[in-house]
């Protein structure tokens, strides 16, 4: 059994989307990020960057893996999905994987705090970090003008780069005439074990949620 330690952001929804495409029993914890409960010490234990997610693989001698490509790169390994066994095709996929951990999550993260949730609006920072996640959108809209996933077929390079692309809104970021990325955006939506995925942890459906979820980021980058 996987234990999911996680919250509802990008980086915790490649996890969970990964153990349900991969089908592998799990339970989560839900770590409330703006209660800083990935700071406290118990799970600093787990994972001393005091982030999401984490997983302990109790079949394993209880292993702990942290850092979201760490861990998917993990599950694919340990269930032989979602990555290629010959070593050409296992380079794309971490290819394409680590583009999503050294630039899309990093740039998009950026471009999240300086456009929405910094009290200070620094109108460099912002148009500089939004015009780099517009570029490397173009950069996977590139790649899947002829390739129908990121690596060939399905992989754990999608689910890494899925989560946060989807996000570019959030971002203040337009897709327009990124035809094969909203292309791609929304075969991997229509997946049924995505859909699962993002539903853990279940978001909170407050009416206030977009004014609890900036709050709380504040708290975070306090």
């Amino acid at each position: 059994m996987i234990e999911l330690f996680t919250s509802d952001t990008p980086n915790g929804w490649k996890v969970s989307i990964a153990l349900e495409e991969m089908a592998l029993p799990y339970t989560y914890r839900h770590i409330r990020l703006s209660l800083r409960q990935q700071k406290e010490e118990w799970y600093l234990k787990l994972n001393p960057n005091g982030r999401i997610p984490t997983i302990i693989d109790h079949d394993n001698d209880d292993f702990v893996v942290f850092e979201s490509g760490a861990i998917l790169i993990y599950l694919a390994e340990k269930t032989g999905l979602f990555l290629p066994r010959d070593v050409k095709g296992r380079s794309l996929v971490f290819q394409w994987l680590m583009f999503q951990m050294g630039g899309v999550g990093p740039m998009m993260g950026q471009a999240n705090v300086f456009f929405r949730y910094a009290p200070e609006k620094i109108p460099y920072a912002i148009d500089r970090y939004q015009r780099e996640v517009r570029r490397l959108l173009e950069i996977l809209d590139r790649r899947l003008s002829d390739h129908e996933y990121l690596a060939g077929d399905y992989s754990i390079a999608d689910i890494a780069t899925w989560p946060w692309a989807r996000g570019y809104d959030w971002s203040g970021v337009s897709i327009d005439g990124l035809d094969h990325l909203q292309r791609w955006l929304a075969a991997i939506a229509a997946r049924p074990a995505v859909q699962r995925g993002m539903e853990v942890p279940p978001r909170d459906a407050a009416p206030d949620r977009e004014k609890q979820t900036i709050e709380g980021a504040r708290n975070i980058l306090v």
